[in-house]
Parts: structure tokens; C-alpha cells; sequence
């Protein structure tokens, strides 16, 4: 396993939990902890061990309290878009990855923070968590893919708002948009939520899985047809030795014992 500086790597029972862990900085995103996340998932990816990720942030203040500003400060127009690339890139990592990743937010996620969970496949906050896409501050705009999936997410209206006037939500107001998919009072039970829905997934066909991700990521790929997508996957799950395991088991009204084969 990779040695990280600015991550906590901890694989339990197949779930890997995944903590942003800079405390002096409220967890704040450099390029050095967005290079570890890559490591991280190149791992979580070629591991057939792992079943699931939880993304959270060290402490009780921040998930990500948005990127490096020491590092946002020194950027010009010849290195600023490979530094946003680079970010797109991992996210996109994450948002496509096979195994379900849920983010676990408790307190600010802001910038990039509130970018890393919307590349999530599921959100869980507390109820002191704090969403927002304040780069209009700065004088930017979202960079790792912050316009893009927020509208997806929320709506072009409610994106607009949020990304032109640089407000914070809470997590309340995060929910009702459609953002988070549960608010809960403390970190504890944050994460019990977490495993508890990770749990459900994890004993399902691993091949199935990973074509779900593969299809509702596809809604909002305007270079690919989602109902091709579709047909393809729910074909391709037909080769699998998880779908006759599966099909029998329900004839013979028992428990499927799925092998991601």
C-alpha cells in the first residue's frame, strides 16, 4: 500500500475508509492530496478485496474546506487549466469508479470539498455540514467540475444561484435540493449510515454494480446514448456467472451467493 502523508487509508472488512487529513488547514485540497486520492483509487480500483469507499474529512469542522488558496494564488492561465484537468481527471475517477463511493461530509464542503462529494455516487451529512461553490470570491470560478455536476444534481437554476453568489447552504437546504441523500445529527451516526447502505450493496453482484455506475453516469454523457448503455450492460450481465447464480437462487427461493464472476 502507498505511503500517504495527507490521507488516512483503511480498508475494513472490504470497505475502505478514506480520510482527508490535513487538520491545520480545515482539510483544504493541494495538488500534493489530490495526487494521493489518485493512488488511493488506482489501489481501491485493482483491489478485488475492497467493496466499497467511504470519503470523509479528519475533525469535526470541515469534510474539505475547499482547495489550497496558497497554492490557487500562484496559478496563470498557462498552468491554471492543466491544474483544473488534473482535478477533473481524478473526480472523474472516483464518479466512474466500479465500487460504491459515498461521501461522508460533516462540517464545511466548500470548493473543491463540495466538488469531492458531488463526485461521489452518494452523500451523507451531518446536520452542521455546510455546502458551496465560493471561488466568485476569489475572482474564478469552479475547477474540478463543480458547474457541471452541480447543475446535474440541483438544476441550472438553483446552480446558477449558488456558483454566481458564492452562498453556503446548509445541509437541510442540501437535501431538499437533492444533493445529499441523508442528513443525520453527528459523524457517528454519519457513518453508520454509510456502512449500513454500503452493506446492502456490497453482498449484490459486483458486474451488476459497476453497471449501474456505468448507466446513470450516462445521463449526463452527451457523447453516449444512456439506453444504449443500458441494453449493452443488461446484456453483457447475461455472460455473467453472478446472473445464472442469481436467477437460480430466486427459482429455488433462496440467498444468492454472487462472486463477481
Amino acid at each position: 500500500m502507498a505511503n500517504y502523508q495527507n490521507l488516512l487509508f483503511e480498508n475494513k472488512s472490504g470497505i475502505v475508509h478514506l480520510t482527508i487529513n490535513r487538520l491545520d488547514k480545515l482539510n483544504a485540497l493541494n495538488i500534493q492530496t489530490i495526487q494521493e486520492i489518485k493512488t488511493a483509487f488506482e489501489e481501491i480500483y485493482d483491489n478485488t478485496d475492497i467493496k466499497g469507499v467511504i470519503i470523509s474529512g479528519a475533525g469535526e469542522k470541515a469534510f474539505v474546506a475547499g482547495a489550497d488558496i496558497s497554492e490557487i494564488a500562484e496559478l496563470t492561465e498557462v498552468n491554471a487549466r492543466k491544474f483544473a484537468e488534473s482535478g477533473q481527471e481524478v473526480f472523474a475517477t472516483i464518479e466512474n469508479c466500479h465500487k460504491p463511493v459515498v461521501a461522508l461530509v460533516n462540517g464545511f464542503a466548500l470548493g473543491g470539498g463540495c466538488e469531492l462529494a458531488m463526485a461521489c455516487h452518494m452523500r451523507i451529512a451531518t446536520a452542521n455540514a455546510k455546502f458551496g461553490q465560493p471561488e466568485v470570491n476569489l475572482g474564478v470560478i469552479p475547477g474540478y467540475g463543480g458547474t457541471q455536476r452541480l447543475t446535474q444534481l440541483i438544476g441550472k437554476a438553483k446552480s446558477f444561484e449558488l456558483c454566481m453568489t458564492g452562498d453556503m447552504i446548509k445541509a437541510d437546504q442540501a437535501l431538499q435540493l437533492g444533493l445529499l441523500n441523508y442528513v443525520v445529527e453527528t459523524k457517528d451516526e454519519a457513518l453508520a449510515k454509510s456502512e449500513e447502505i454500503l452493506g446492502k450493496i456490497i453482498p449484490k453482484a459486483p458486474v451488476a454494480i459497476g453497471l449501474v455506475i456505468d448507466c446513470i453516469n450516462a445521463v449526463n454523457n452527451e457523447q453516449e446514448n444512456g439506453y444504449q448503455t443500458e441494453a449493452n450492460g443488461f446484456a453483457a450481465c447475461t455472460k455473467t456467472e453472478d446472473f445464472r447464480e442469481g436467477t437460480q437462487a430466486f427459482l429455488e427461493k433462496r440467498k444468492p451467493e454472487f462472486k463477481g464472476e
